[in-house]
């Protein structure tokens, strides 16, 4: 299809709304609002650094977003044989260089609002956001992106566990507070069986573009059990943390989202392909369900 063609078909709006893919959002939220849990319970909340911190994410993964549409377009993993979502670039929806400059746009009202966070919780801020734009252009973009190298995964525990929630906390209380680093592993779980999701569904197109993640590497079987695991982390770390008194004991009220992953699991384990977006979408509804709860939670 054309890009004119597609243009007559589709408003801009929708276009674009497609491109920032906000069905991932719920993977930036969810650190967010576990770090604001944490910083109330401690009576350090921050209302204007909490929304800023969700700001500044949500412009981080819109910007990683646009950053992966054009890179997987560029270097072939997207075609007309894609299962997921549509992918602007490849349906020649919008020009790849007007992609590139959404990104980098998104990437600098993200450096905008960041710079309100390291005035709040000083240095560290700084090199957490500087690491998060070169991370979101690097996952499949540069020379090394790490998203072909099979790191997706550690790099997505990682960023989207304890240095989002680590920060979110210090922007908040301005110090570092007791458990926060148990408080990180379900979010960065959570996250990264969102990517799991996705990487499942799309290893065959994924394996012919030299797209190496662990589901090509692994294959199905295995990448499924990673899923698994990943939710019993998730579940199993606040629960540990408030045996050991790291945690309040009502962030075990996220329990409450235990049926949602359960219903999770089976969908992955029996879907495959196209099937799996729905997975996606209800993986990220989880995540930030889970945020929520454990928001809630961490203040009895």
């Amino acid at each position: 299809m054309s890009a004119a063609a597609s243009s007559t078909a589709h408003p801009a709006w929708r276009v674009w709304w497609w491109a920032a893919r906000p069905r991932t959002l719920g993977a930036a939220f969810s650190p967010v609002l576990v770090g604001t849990g944490l910083a109330a319970a401690a009576g350090a909340a921050h209302l204007p650094s909490a929304l800023a911190a969700l700001l500044a994410a949500s412009l981080l993964q819109i910007g990683t977003n646009l950053a992966n549409d054009y890179s997987d377009w560029h270097r072939g993993a997207d075609t007309a044989e894609r299962l997921g979502p549509p992918r602007v670039t490849q349906q020649g929806w919008v020009a790849p260089r007007q992609v590139v400059r959404a990104a980098a746009l998104a990437f600098a009202a993200a450096a905008l609002v960041g710079g309100y966070l390291v005035w709040r919780g000083g240095w560290p801020i700084l090199g957490i956001g500087l690491a998060g734009v070169l991370c979101g252009v690097t996952y499949t973009g540069g020379p090394l992106p790490f998203g072909y190298l099979g790191l997706g995964d550690l790099v997505v525990a990682l960023f989207f566990g304890p240095v989002a929630v680590g920060g979110t906390v210090l922007v908040q209380a301005q110090r570092w507070l007791p458990g926060w680093g148990w408080a990180s592993v379900g979010p960065g779980a959570l996250c990264t069986a969102i990517l799991v999701v996705n990487n499942l569904r799309d290893r065959h197109t994924d394996a012919r573009a030299g797209k190496r993640t662990l589901a090509v590497r692994w294959g199905a079987r295995t990448c499924r059990w990673e899923y698994a695991l990943l939710l019993l982390l998730a579940f199993a770390a606040p629960a540990l943390a408030a045996a050991l008194d790291r945690l309040r004991p009502g962030v075990l009220c996220v329990a409450l989202a235990a049926p949602l992953a359960l219903l999770e699991l089976q969908r992955v384990r029996r879907r495959d392909g196209a099937a799996l977006n729905a997975s996606l979408g209800g993986t990220a509804r989880l995540a930030l369900l889970y945020g929520v709860l454990f928001a809630l939670g961490a203040q009895w």
